[in-house]
């Protein structure tokens, strides 16, 4: 399941994106991300599961945008840390950033 964090306004849309399905909860992404958006705990889209997986910390929710920006393209042509250090892959931003620095 995808999980949406983040919010939408006039601007665009401001999310990071994490597939719980890829997700093993391994951390990499909480210890490398310089904003410390992220955390590892229960999965909060799937009751039933027992397995633990990334997700951005409620009180950053709604800072995004902002949290973000220096990792994202236009700031530097290197991914942003957490999307590299995510092996599997489970993590991805929204279109948003992409329409600010003109990437689509």
């Amino acid at each position: 399941m995808e999980a949406f964090y983040g919010f939408k306004d006039g601007s665009g849309d401001w999310f990071v994106i994490l597939d719980t399905d890829k997700c093993d909860g391994c951390g990499q992404c909480a210890e490398v991300c310089p904003a410390n958006i992220f955390e590892i705990g229960e999965d909060e889209y799937d009751p039933f599961s027992e397995e633990t997986v990334a997700k951005v910390k409620d009180e950053e929710r709604k800072k995004i945008r902002y949290s973000c920006a220096p990792c994202q393209p236009g700031y530097g042509e290197t991914p942003p840390p957490c999307l590299t250090a995510c092996e599997p892959g489970a993590i991805s931003h929204s279109e948003g950033w992409k329409v600010l620095y003109g990437r689509i």
